[in-house]
């Protein structure tokens, strides 16, 4: 199954998944987590699904990592 990181359906408490953080951006640098909170209820965001993870950091899903 293929999964879409703008869906939320797709995005599950503990997966492993890279995120872009607000600060990063302009940069684009990708911070690797595992998902503890899905932080957007809409059930698709064209940026990506906005996540707090494990560590505390939010941002929004770029990638998911298998």
């Amino acid at each position: 199954m293929i999964r879409d990181h703008r869906e939320r359906d797709d995005i599950t408490p503990g997966l492993k998944v890279k995120i872009v953080l607000k600060k990063d951006q302009r940069t684009s640098k990708r911070t690797l987590g595992v998902v503890k909170k899905l932080l957007t209820s809409s059930k698709y965001h064209p940026r990506g699904i906005k996540v707090m993870l494990e560590d505390g950091q939010v941002g929004r899903v770029q990638e998911i990592v298998v």
